[in-house]
């Protein structure tokens, strides 16, 4: 095509860029993809790509172009948006970042309350802005450190709590009216809970106007991918839905649950699988509270999710995006909800433990680089980067520090906070986004199908596709479809491992020994009595969360009040999927 470039007199005078004049008109858009295809196959024919695999970390086939022909039907205002505003697909706070940063919320947990407590406090002095607890193993099933369940546990994957008194410790000289908690535990979450609200009430702090935090207390994905259940799914939902009214009444400014796809991504499942299935949980939370008796705008808007950002820059980034038009759109159409805060969907991000790699755990810095930063940019409002030395044991001070740095720099140095949603109008992310969609409305019809997804857990339906997508993965790897850097390519024979935190198993002699000491102090009637309170109200309809606040300032233990509810609930026995 001839051209004939000449620049206008004011375009010099102002010192800009010319001005271009064409003899011949562009070309179109259609005629140039078709240019563009004769030549991208023409070069594929005459040498072997690079790498035989483009697809995302889910197995999604990526197209080598995306035009705007192909995102034409997209509506821009019913699809996409402006930031602020439904469906938010460009975020839920018009500002962005430009107004406050995401929260950076290192989860934390290791040994004594005491030890916990110290490294706390090391990460609020270094700048972090949040607490993420991290629990061990006894208490999220609901086991005293002295049970027979929790020999070689003790401390070891997280913070031993067994009483109000490790509670204390853990909180001691952090006031809680002027840091907001997150809380992973789920099966014992009303337990935690209660705790929490004690430690705060003797701080003298008042829960109704200054404390505010939130709750994991996803017990539908436990049954689903983490397993750490206790009590079957309809007695765990009705403490859930306790807690929902409770707290709605009580302690207004505390998300009672963080909805969370994490852990379903975690155990092997694709992007769209983690978006489907954490959303549905949603909608059959809200279901429940709904049934129970709430309105849907009295707990709605303390609804949050947690979500898992992983290698695949783009598919997370849309999978963000996708998650907030989709809850908005549900919140409006399904349930009716009139309060805007009910259709956002708000969200903490944690980076990709599955992703990390115990050779050569440097390139876990980078990996978790850019998760972060497909975090940021599909606009979590909270987040949590991994530690370079996770995937061998919980992180050194030095370890945590440096992830936590990897936060501020994306926040003050990369200028990623300057615009709201960069990404947003691209041909790419929009295709995918609408991809993201159209499958999770997908997942959504399936699952309705089974009555919901309490019903589809019980069948075994998510369990199985997660199952599926995990050996997909597993052998995409181990053909050497996609490369692992230091794992089946790029190895080293002679790798270091850097120092790691080491737990002893000493340290379950001296919480063993404070849980006696506890027992020894408490008045042994009032743990009596409210224990058997408890009971009575549960085998009712009471609300338990008020009784469950009677036990734990009666300094009952995290064990007694678990067994309590198993001899009203019983316990679950997740039966065979194939």
């Amino acid at each position: 095509m001839a051209v004939d470039d000449k620049v206008t007199p004011d375009v010099q005078r102002a010192g800009g860029r010319p001005s271009v004049f064409r003899d011949e008109p562009l070309e179109s858009m259609g005629e140039a993809r078709r240019r563009w295809e004769e030549t991208a196959r023409d070069a594929e024919s005459r040498r072997p790509y690079w790498r035989s695999d483009f697809t995302t970390v889910s197995g999604w086939e990526v197209p080598h172009l995306v035009t705007p022909e192909q995102v034409a039907d997209i509506d821009p205002v019913a699809e996409i948006g402006v930031p602020g505003e439904y469906p938010y697909t460009r975020g839920v706070h018009a500002t962005g970042y430009r107004g406050k940063p995401w929260t950076m919320r290192q989860f934390a947990g290791f040994g004594t309350a005491a030890d916990t407590n110290r490294r706390f406090k090391y990460l609020l002095e270094n700048g972090q802005t949040g607490l993420s607890v991290a629990f061990h193993l006894p208490t999220l099933y609901g086991y005293d450190s002295d049970h027979s369940m929790a020999r070689g546990e003790v401390g070891k994957c997280g913070v031993a709590v067994d009483t109000l008194a490790d509670m204390e410790t853990l909180f001691d000289g952090i006031p809680l009216d002027e840091v907001t908690t997150s809380m992973t535990i789920n099966s014992t979450a009303p337990i935690l809970f209660a705790m929490y609200l004690a430690v705060a009430e003797k701080q003298g702090v008042d829960i109704a106007r200054d404390v505010s935090g939130t709750l994991q207390n996803d017990i539908l994905k436990e049954y689903i991918a983490q397993k750490e259940f206790i009590y079957p799914p309809r007695p765990s939902m009705r403490l859930i839905t306790d807690q929902f009214a409770f707290a709605a009444e009580r302690v207004p400014r505390w998300n009672t649950i963080s909805i969370s796809g994490y852990h379903i991504r975690e155990a092997g499942s694709t992007a769209l699988q983690e978006l489907a299935f954490t959303l549905r949980d949603g909608v059959e939370y809200v279901e429940y509270g709904i049934e129970a008796g709430l309105e849907v705008d009295e707990f709605a808007p303390r609804l949050s999710f947690f979500f898992n950002s992983h290698n695949d820059f783009f598919e997370e980034v849309a999978k963000f995006r996708a998650a907030r038009q989709i809850w908005a759109r549900v919140m409006r159409e399904r349930f009716g909800a009139k309060n805007p805060r009910s259709w956002m969907c708000r969200f903490h991000t944690q980076t990709a433990g599955c992703s990390l790699t115990a050779q050569q755990p440097y390139n876990n810095v980078v990996r978790t680089t850019v998760q972060a930063l497909a975090a940021v940019l599909g606009g979590t409002q909270s987040l949590h980067t991994n530690a370079l030395d996770e995937t061998l044991a919980l992180p050194t001070e030095e370890s945590a520090r440096v992830a936590l740095r990897t936060q501020q720099i994306l926040a003050h140095e990369s200028g990623v906070v300057n615009t709201v949603d960069p990404l947003g109008g691209s041909w790419f992310v929009e295709e995918m986004t609408r991809r993201m969609v159209d499958g999770t409305f997908d997942y959504f019809r399936r699952i309705d199908e089974f009555g919901g997804m309490v019903e589809a857990i019980e069948a075994g339906f998510p369990q199985r596709e997660i199952m599926d997508a995990a050996y997909a993965h597993q052998r995409s790897f181990e053909s050497g479809e996609k490369v692992i850097v230091g794992v089946n390519a790029f190895e080293l024979d002679d790798e270091k491992t850097p120092e790691i935190l080491y737990i002893s198993d000493e340290l379950a002699v001296g919480q063993v020994a404070e849980i006696q000491r506890v027992k020894d102090r408490r008045d042994s009637g009032a743990a009596v009595r409210t224990l058997d309170a408890l009971r009575r109200g549960a085998a009712g309809d009471e609300n338990t969360m008020p009784l469950l606040l009677d036990c734990v300032r009666a300094y009952c233990t995290v064990g007694e009040i678990s067994d309590a509810l198993r001899e009203v609930f019983g316990e679950y026995e997740e039966p065979a999927a194939f």
